[in-house]
């Protein structure tokens, strides 16, 4: 989304409710967490990125993201969180097309939302939480499950998007359609050797990959 139309229409959209889910999600799953360190994978606009910098008020939180347009919103929108503007980062970086630029740095927490789908190769993201995760590091992955049929993928678009610009009603349906099956993520975390982390269908349209990497 590096297109400011298009990224500005995304910052507007109304993702409340899964953002804010995916912060509860996190709890869930991790109920002892109390690192200092959190890195969120394809952060947008920030919103995950401020909802967990809220929630975990000791840990500093970097955001990355690769599209230019989505940064700049991101850092306008931490401006705006001075409380928290201290405990926030934003960075760039194209994952799979460029050099990691946090170098050796490693993270207590590694998590991302709807990035794996507009990944070039999945397996490039599997490989940069492992590499930017310290050891017994939390994780949590969520992402669109692929419908059975476009059919089913325009219900879906309608059901939660209808009321939305067309640009996002057709980006939804496009990562619907891009999106993996709970199987196909399986096959994916076996081949990078982390297959300990659990799948987990959580709505009729989300699944999460989460534990922690030894």
């Amino acid at each position: 989304m590096d297109l400011p139309f298009h990224a500005q229409a995304y910052a507007n959209a109304d993702f409340s409710e899964p953002n804010s889910n995916f912060v509860v999600l996190f709890s869930e799953k991790f109920p002892a967490f109390n690192g200092h360190h959190i890195i969120d994978l394809g952060c947008g606009p920030a919103d995950i990125t401020i909802r967990l910098a809220g929630q975990y008020p000791q840990a500093r939180v970097v955001g990355l993201d690769g599209a230019d347009a989505m940064l700049e919103i991101a850092r306008k929108t931490i401006l705006r969180h001075t409380s928290l503007a201290n405990r926030v980062d934003i960075r760039k970086w194209h994952i799979g097309r460029e050099e990691n630029p946090l170098g050796s740095e490693s993270f207590h927490a590694v998590v991302s939302n709807s990035l794996l789908h507009h990944m070039r190769d999945p397996l490039d993201l599997w490989r940069a939480i492992r590499a930017l995760a310290a050891p017994g590091a939390a994780v949590l992955v969520m992402d669109l499950i692929r419908p059975q049929s476009r059919i089913e993928a325009e219900q879906i678009v309608e059901k939660y998007a209808g009321k939305e610009p067309e640009v996002l009603r057709d980006d939804f349906l496009n990562s619907l359609r891009a999106a993996y099956r709970p199987t196909e993520i399986m096959e994916q975390l076996v081949s990078v050797n982390m297959d300990p982390l659990h799948v987990e269908v959580v709505t009729d349209r989300h699944f999460i990959v989460f534990g922690s990497i030894s």
